[in-house]
């Protein structure tokens, strides 16, 4: 992932630090060499997944406002474990790539309906460890910001333009035309700006409250 992004997105991942988590000391001895490799490992792969995009309330109301189109918003906390069609999975431990055949195929999982080969992307450049909520999350975001949208959702406002922007990436959400860019069935631009400004209201006053929202793990 280039700098540009890293810094647009918020990311920061910590270089020196992850240098230092991986040094083996000259004072060890082979013994305690592969114990502490490991160690040092652990604590790599702990900084890595500290990378994130930071979670404002203008970012959580679109995020909220794609699920509410892709049908997992009603589902709360369980829309994270949502198959295409609604039936859900157990394991957060990966993708499940279950194919479920209704009005359409598709193996859409998880709150933002991921197909297995957008989730494989976006866990590979994020370094993603499991499909858990924050990661999908994590990936959404990495999604808007590859459709060059993150700046028009950090503005707080949900225009037709956004809306068309994303609508390659979402089924669910209309072009410019007023249609799915897939062909499928999708939400009116009323109704989710509706929902966007109603839920963004909500999330302003509790961070106005409560401080920066705190960062959701899996």
């Amino acid at each position: 992932m280039d700098l540009a992004l890293r810094l647009r997105s918020g990311f920061g991942l910590g270089i020196c630090a992850l240098g230092a988590a991986l040094t083996i000391s000259a004072g060890e001895s082979a013994t305690n060499l592969q114990g502490a490799m490991a160690a040092r490992l652990t604590a790599a792969r702990e900084l890595r997944s500290q990378q994130t995009y930071v979670l404002t309330p203008e970012r959580k109301a679109l995020l909220n406002t794609i699920r509410y189109a892709e049908g997992t918003w009603k589902q709360g906390e369980q829309g994270y474990r949502t198959l295409y069609g609604g039936s859900t999975f157990d394991s957060y431990d990966k993708h499940p790539e279950r194919v479920i055949v209704k009005r359409y195929t598709s193996a859409a999982a998880g709150a933002y309906q991921f197909l297995p080969r957008t989730w494989a992307m976006a866990s590979r450049k994020l370094d993603l460890l499991d499909f858990g909520p924050r990661n999908q999350d994590q990936a959404a975001l990495f999604l808007i910001e590859r459709r060059d949208a993150l700046d028009e959702a950090d503005a707080g406002e949900l225009t037709p333009q956004l809306l068309a922007k994303l609508a390659p990436e979402w089924a669910s959400l209309p072009t410019l035309k007023a249609r799915s860019y897939y062909g499928q069935p999708v939400k009116k631009t009323e109704d989710l700006q509706e929902f966007y400004e109603d839920n963004l209201e909500v999330l302003r006053r509790q961070a106005a409250r409560s401080g920066p929202m705190p960062l959701r793990f899996s």
